[in-house]
């Protein structure tokens, strides 16, 4: 199993053990496990992810495709955009979602305010600079 798969796996647990919560760097963060298809393969994948809630609406959260700061976008990124779907588990809820791009102004706003919460986000964005826009996606139930 590969460092990353062990890591997910691991913090995937934690999640599902203490209802929603986990320690180490996402503790005190949104957390949700995303549920999405492989685009290629067909198979399901399962990754945790920090989220910023929607301002008034429950049901919506964002998810922002930053890969570390890597230069290339994430697979679970390509994998909901081209499904255009998936399911979400936040605390001990698990439901559908349906997946949207932001982009221009709304999605620098959501960006920066993710970013003034957690400033990692704001060095993902610097790493990437001149390289990629790091997607921003609104997923609400479905």
């Amino acid at each position: 199993m590969s460092e990353t798969l062990d890591w997910n796996a691991k913090t995937i647990a934690e999640f599902r053990a203490n209802e929603g919560r986990v320690g180490g760097v996402f503790e005190g963060a949104p957390l949700a496990l995303v549920h999405h298809r492989g685009r290629k393969s067909g198979r399901q994948y399962v990754t945790p992810m920090m989220y910023l809630p929607h301002d008034t609406e429950p049901d919506i959260i964002y998810v922002f495709a930053t890969k570390g700061g890597a230069p290339t976008n994430p697979d679970w990124y390509h994998n909901l955009t081209t499904t255009g779907d998936g399911v979400i588990e936040r605390g001990t809820a698990t439901y559908q979602a349906t997946v949207r791009e932001l982009t221009g102004t709304e999605r620098d706003r959501i960006y920066a305010e993710q970013a003034r919460r957690h400033p990692g986000f704001a060095e993902y964005e610097q790493q990437t600079a001149g390289v990629r826009t790091i997607p921003v996606l609104e997923l609400s139930r479905a």
